[in-house]
């Protein structure tokens, strides 16, 4: 390759970057074939996650113990009862770093991190998202109470879903 390739393809890489950013897109995908034997196939992606060590297990949280864990789908109920507003506007709302599966406790049999009403420490273990077999606790963002649970264990979640809103 040419160095006039190379710095056409350096400057193509940085666009890419830059319509990534401006966009809002986690990951961008494209392939440039210059001839017969010559291409250029470059992925673009950015992870926007919080950099938290990975615990395998952990004992579920005292508040969480203290209180039955109330099912997923039972939530679903207070959520008809706020009406429209949409949980991602709301200043209590803890949304999800990544894309992937949440899991409400750390395993299947054991208690939920959480339940409505609970009361949760800034640190403690809300749920879980799994991401490319990675499980990664999501922590409260403050002290607070368990107002709303907003998804479901074992639902799919985009980057910016929101979960749980705290109070």
């Amino acid at each position: 390759m040419t160095k006039k390739n190379h710095d056409a393809d350096v400057a193509f890489i940085q666009a890419l970057a830059e319509l990534l950013r401006e966009n809002d897109l986690t990951e961008l995908q494209v392939k440039r074939d210059y001839g017969a034997d010559d291409s250029l196939n470059v992925r673009v992606s950015r992870h926007m996650q919080q950099a938290q060590p990975v615990v395998s297990q952990i004992a579920a949280p005292a508040p969480a113990a203290a209180a039955p864990a109330a099912p997923a789908p039972s939530t679903s109920a207070p959520a008809a009862a706020e009406g429209g507003e949409d949980p991602a506007n709301h200043p209590g709302a803890v949304t999800s770093p990544m894309v992937g599966t949440v899991y409400m406790q750390a395993e299947p049999g054991a208690p939920a991190f959480i339940s409505v009403g609970a009361s949760v420490a800034e640190g403690d273990t809300l749920l879980i998202v799994e991401a490319m077999k990675t499980m990664n606790h999501i922590p409260a963002p403050r002290a607070g109470t368990v107002k709303r649970i907003i998804v479901e264990d074992g639902a799919a979640v985009e980057f910016g879903t929101p979960l749980v809103i705290l109070e």
